[in-house]
C-alpha cells in the first residue's frame, strides 16, 4: 500500500526485528492487591453503612386505610439474623433441586454483608460457575496473606416469592439498601477489588 509515497507495511510485526519482539515485556497487566491496611479501611467502610442500616429504622407512611402489608418487604428482613450455613453446603448429596429463596454470603467475623443473590433452585445455584465463588476466593485468599480472621457463610431467607420477577424486585432493594460489595451493582462505590 502507498500513501504520499511511502510504501505502508500492512504487518505492523514489519516494524520490529525479531530481537525486539522476543524481548518485549508481556501485555499481561499485573494484578494489583490490596494492602493490609487499605483493605481493613475498605471493609470498614462497608460495615459502618450496613451496622446503620441494621439501627436505623425504616420510615412508615401513614394512610387513612388499613392497608395489607406486603409480602416482599425488604425491611422485614436482617440478613444478619439467618442462620448461617456453609459455603460447601451445594456440595450435600440431594434429589431435591430446592426451592426459591434469597442468599446472602456474610463474613461473620467482620459483620460484613458481601453478596446477595436469589433463585429458584437453592440446591442448584452454586453448583454450576457462580461469579461470587471466584469473588470468595479472592477475599479469602487476601485474608489469609495478611492472617486477617474470616468466616465467610451464606444464609437464606426461604419466604422468597416463587414468582422470578418478584424475587428480582426484592433482590435489587436489598442490593441498593445493604450496599453489598460483591454485587455489581455496587461496584461504582465500593470498586472491584476481588474480581
Amino acid at each position: 500500500m502507498r500513501f504520499w509515497g511511502l510504501r505502508l507495511e500492512t504487518n505492523q510485526l514489519d516494524l520490529f526485528s525479531l530481537s525486539e519482539i522476543s524481548s518485549a515485556p508481556p501485555t499481561r497487566t499485573p494484578v494489583l492487591l490490596m494492602d493490609e491496611k487499605t483493605l481493613t479501611g475498605w471493609k470498614s467502610q462497608i460495615t459502618i453503612h450496613q451496622q446503620q442500616v441494621r439501627a436505623s429504622k425504616p420510615t412508615q407512611q401513614a394512610t387513612l386505610f388499613q392497608m395489607p402489608s406486603a409480602h416482599v418487604d425488604p425491611d422485614a428482613i436482617d440478613p444478619f439474623n439467618l442462620s448461617p450455613c456453609s459455603l460447601s453446603f451445594y456440595r450435600l448429596p440431594t434429589d431435591n433441586p430446592g426451592e426459591a429463596c434469597l442468599y446472602f454470603v456474610i463474613d461473620i467475623a467482620a459483620n460484613l454483608l458481601l453478596y446477595i443473590g436469589e433463585t429458584c433452585k437453592s440446591n442448584k445455584r452454586w453448583k454450576g460457575v457462580h461469579d461470587c465463588k471466584q469473588y470468595i476466593e479472592n477475599y479469602l485468599d487476601l485474608h489469609y496473606r495478611y492472617e486477617l480472621k474470616t468466616a465467610v457463610n451464606i444464609a437464606f431467607w426461604w419466604d422468597a416469592p416463587t414468582k422470578t420477577r418478584s424475587r428480582q424486585r426484592l433482590e435489587l432493594a436489598l442490593i441498593q439498601k445493604w450496599k453489598s460489595p460483591f454485587n455489581k451493582e455496587n461496584w461504582k462505590l465500593w470498586g472491584q477489588p476481588f474480581g
